[in-house]
């Protein structure tokens, strides 16, 4: 998994429009990972109308760079239909690194935007979804392909491990 020793976060989007299919890709592979209780609380919300890309880009202090992606993709969590909800958000963010490691083996770019916990955050892209009350964003991702390159930082800190 290469994937993870070269993935980077990617604010810079070339004009290329991503293809369908590797959305789909991306799509699949967030939804292969594993929940408690296999509750599998996700809905994956993707953005091309770029009205509603450029609400996104404002609806964080840091979502700027989503106004310049031709696809944003937002993962969404349930609250209501599943067993574990105190669970929802941690499915959540393994799905997110799913996702984030398929867009990369598909020669795309992405960042992870936090969106929860922040409940201000929270209620702005629930309007511009215009969400069901029972769905919570999680995170925005822009998808495209990079207009940066640059290698991943070595984050190997091993006086961080610990043997017993």
């Amino acid at each position: 998994m290469n994937e993870l020793f070269t993935r980077i976060s990617v604010r810079k989007y070339t004009d290329q429009p991503v293809e369908s299919e590797k959305i789909d890709y991306i799509l699949r592979a967030a939804m292969q990972a594993p929940s408690a209780g296999d509750q599998q609380p996700w809905e994956f919300y993707v953005v091309t109308d770029p009205e509603t890309i450029a609400g996104l880009a404002a609806s964080s202090p840091y979502a700027g760079c989503t106004a310049k992606a031709g696809t944003v993709i937002v993962p969404c969590y349930r609250t209501e239909g599943i067993f574990f909800p105190e669970y929802a958000q941690i499915d959540l963010s393994i799905a997110c690194e799913n996702l984030w490691l398929a867009a990369v083996s598909q020669g795309l770019g992405t960042v992870m935007l936090g969106i929860a916990p922040h409940e201000d955050r929270m209620q702005k892209v629930e309007k511009i979804l215009n969400l069901p009350a029972n769905l919570k964003p999680f995170a925005i991702f822009p998808v495209g392909y990079p207009a940066e390159a640059r290698p991943q930082k070595n984050r190997c800190d091993q006086s961080r491990i610990h043997y017993v």
